[in-house]
């Protein structure tokens, strides 16, 4: 679907004749959002997600203090574990539940098609079979997509012009956690891959062990690299890759800015952010009588691109001047 065809947050907001902000009333009754997070409950930066959400959702008269109770569940990478809090929420009847990422989205879906869930970090809620479309939902689902089958392309490009003498490309993936069980990015990064004349690796691993012989393996063939899919399991580990890209001196790039802060080389994606913050007035809609079904999946509205200049150094690279130019973050 192309992106005319979506139909806006304020949009949405107008047919709802419901201001985007505050209401004068609130709802006496206390209601109740579930949160249910494919994160680790230490990981600094889902849990800046999960406080730039209640601050909204507090803006737009929602504080647990008053009127609000939150029942949130960090599930981490473990598939099983997603499924028994996803059962545990759903028996708690909450008003609305938030979903962060694909595999707790489907372990929502599989446990109730009438509480209205809010997806965010979800590459492709129709394929997933989430929504009947972005902009019909059609069901009790709906929320923010978190980018389109053809970054799979655009993470390569931009590797390639960081390492040109890149020769052979693996897309790492663990197929129990990625969009599309792997597949969602992969026609878009192998077609790229053609183009560029460098052969293309589909690399799923499911064990840090085997997240570990990738990237190891990797360094022993000169011109190879790897792209870190928009994954859940990678995310977690991302420390990992970091260090081992760093010293088997393989390039690589990432969907998440917060890579490149932490050493990595280079990144490509979607302000996350952003995504959660815009996800609260959805959240609130709900609460005030809205249907999942009649709000229009959102698209990304801010993308970033970021750069190590320190990692380039280590690798022996230098950055293009249109990279560095059109940077959001540089670090030093």
């Amino acid at each position: 679907m192309k992106r005319r065809e979506f139909i806006t947050l304020a949009g949405a907001l107008a047919t709802t004749g419901l201001p985007p902000r505050a209401h004068a009333q609130q709802t006496a009754r206390l209601r109740r959002v579930a949160v249910l997070l494919a994160f680790d409950e230490d990981d600094p930066r889902p849990k800046n997600w999960l406080s730039v959400f209640t601050r909204e959702l507090s803006g737009l008269g929602w504080a647990t203090s008053r009127n609000l109770q939150m029942d949130v569940r960090w599930a981490g990478d473990n598939v099983n574990r997603m499924h028994v809090y996803a059962k545990e929420l759903v028996d708690l009847q909450p008003d609305v539940i938030l979903a962060f990422g694909t595999p707790v989205t489907a372990a929502l879906k599989q446990e109730t098609r009438t509480i209205p869930i809010v997806f965010v970090i979800v590459s492709d809620p129709v394929g997933e079979g989430f929504v009947e479309s972005l902009s019909h939902p059609g069901g009790n689902i709906t929320g923010f997509h978190n980018s389109e089958a053809s970054i799979g392309g655009k993470w390569l490009g931009l590797l390639k012009q960081v390492a040109p003498k890149v020769s052979r490309a693996a897309m790492i993936f663990n197929p129990d956690t990625a969009p599309g069980h792997g597949k969602y990015y992969m026609a878009d990064f192998k077609s790229s891959a053609l183009s560029l004349n460098v052969e293309a690796i589909e690399s799923p691993v499911q064990s840090v062990a085997e997240l570990e012989k990738v990237i190891v393996d990797l360094g022993r063939t000169p011109g190879s690299s790897f792209v870190a899919m928009a994954d859940f399991f990678l995310f977690i580990n991302r420390e990992l890759e970091i260090a081992l890209a760093a010293q088997h001196k393989v390039p690589a790039i990432y969907p998440w800015r917060d890579v490149v802060a932490a050493g990595g080389l280079l990144s490509y994606g979607p302000d996350l952010e952003d995504i959660v913050r815009r996800a609260a007035p959805y959240v609130d809609l709900i609460l005030r009588g809205s249907r999942p079904a009649d709000l229009p999946v959102q698209v990304p509205t801010k993308f970033e691109v970021a750069v190590n200049l320190k990692t380039l150094k280590a690798l022996g690279l230098e950055a293009p001047a249109a990279i560095l130019a059109t940077a959001d973050q540089i670090i030093e």
